[in-house]
């Protein structure tokens, strides 16, 4: 097992290994020792496969246990979910000194933190993580958030988890273009901060190393995260192929993965960088090849007019300017602050 601490305004650890379900009650009691109740949200995917497993833990900790559960997708993940999981909690009679615990992926984690982080002004928050995507990211840096009809994530508060449990057994039971997803957000690490990760990547293609890949994107996070919690600075990077991706995400209806959303803003970026100049045709065209090697997408239907419409309701934009993330070279990018206009003509090559 590898374990990771962040330090950021509430300390707490990564833990990453196998078999982690078993004995996650015990876990979990270690850090929410008043807690009597809990409300664990899940998926109608996951719920199935895990739940029921969970929910003993839980017991034989000495929790009461909720389930709620929502439709897996993204489209699950708005207002209306929302507020249903706070009126459920409330029915409960959920306290303060309880707990929130998510099993599942990001849909499931963004929701439920961001229902720990409102209800009655904070309650104990656990990640328990089932997908490739939300281990190595969404798990772990404290941002929750549900989408509005205008874009993704508009909603939301920075609110850390007291612990996280990357359990990378439940890799197994991922439908294979789910994993896939997941492996867009590895290899934007890869390119982000460490080359190292990314040839590893090139050279093992899906037969990576689980449990280092896993743990060195937690590691990456975990310092950029220490760094600057709250996204003033050097967090920017982790949006590395977002802009361009959350509003081909969007333009699809969320028809379209995150993760392949991703990895066609990523390429998009690539391939943009490379024209102006900040890194060269071979490191962008290595990118594009590591991408399609793992079945990922890197081109897009959608016309440059309707995504620029949608990339100017991004949450990333900061009043007429907006921030993009490039690549100079293979584990090392640079925040590319630049005007709505010009993110425009950046993104017309």
């Amino acid at each position: 097992m590898k374990t990771i601490k962040v330090e950021a305004s509430v300390s707490y650890e990564v833990q990453i290994g196998s078999g982690l379900l078993t004995g996650c009650g015990e876990r979990i009691r270690a850090v929410t020792p008043r807690a009597v109740r809990c409300v664990l949200v899940t998926d109608d995917t996951v719920a199935p496969l895990y739940a029921e497993r969970v929910e003993r833990e839980l017991a034989g900790a000495g929790y009461e246990c909720a389930r709620f559960v929502i439709p897996s997708g993204e489209q699950s993940k708005n207002a209306e979910s929302f507020i249903r999981l706070l009126n459920f909690c409330a029915d409960f009679r959920l306290t303060r000194t309880d707990l929130i615990a998510a099993l599942g992926g990001g849909v499931v984690g963004d929701l439920a933190g961001f229902a720990a982080a409102s209800y009655m002004r904070g309650v104990s928050f656990v990640q328990l993580p089932t997908t490739l995507l939300a281990a190595v990211d969404s798990s772990v840096g404290g941002k929750t958030a549900i989408d509005l009809d205008a874009g993704k994530n508009l909603a939301g508060a920075f609110y850390q988890p007291s612990l996280v449990l990357c359990d990378y057994d439940t890799l197994a039971t991922l439908r294979p273009e789910v994993f896939t997803d997941g492996c867009a957000e590895v290899i934007k690490y890869g390119v982000l901060g460490d080359e190292a990760l990314f040839t590893h990547l090139e050279q093992r293609g899906q037969d990576f190393d689980t449990e280092y890949v896993i743990a060195r994107c937690v590691e990456m996070k975990r310092d950029i995260v220490n760094a600057d919690e709250f996204e003033t600075g050097c967090r920017r990077l982790l949006n590395l192929g977002h802009t361009l991706g959350h509003a081909v995400e969007k333009r699809s209806g969320f028809a379209l993965s995150h993760g392949c959303s991703v990895a066609i803003g990523l390429a998009a970026v690539a391939r943009s960088a490379a024209s102006e100049g900040i890194c060269t045709p071979e490191c962008a065209e290595r990118i594009i090849r590591c991408l399609r090697r793992f079945g990922l997408p890197t081109e897009t239907e959608y016309g440059l007019d309707e995504l620029y419409d949608i990339m100017l309701s991004d949450k990333k934009r900061s009043g007429d300017s907006v921030s993009i993330i490039v690549p100079e070279k293979i584990g090392a990018c640079r925040v590319e602050p630049m005007p709505v206009a010009r993110a425009k003509e950046f993104f017309a090559h």
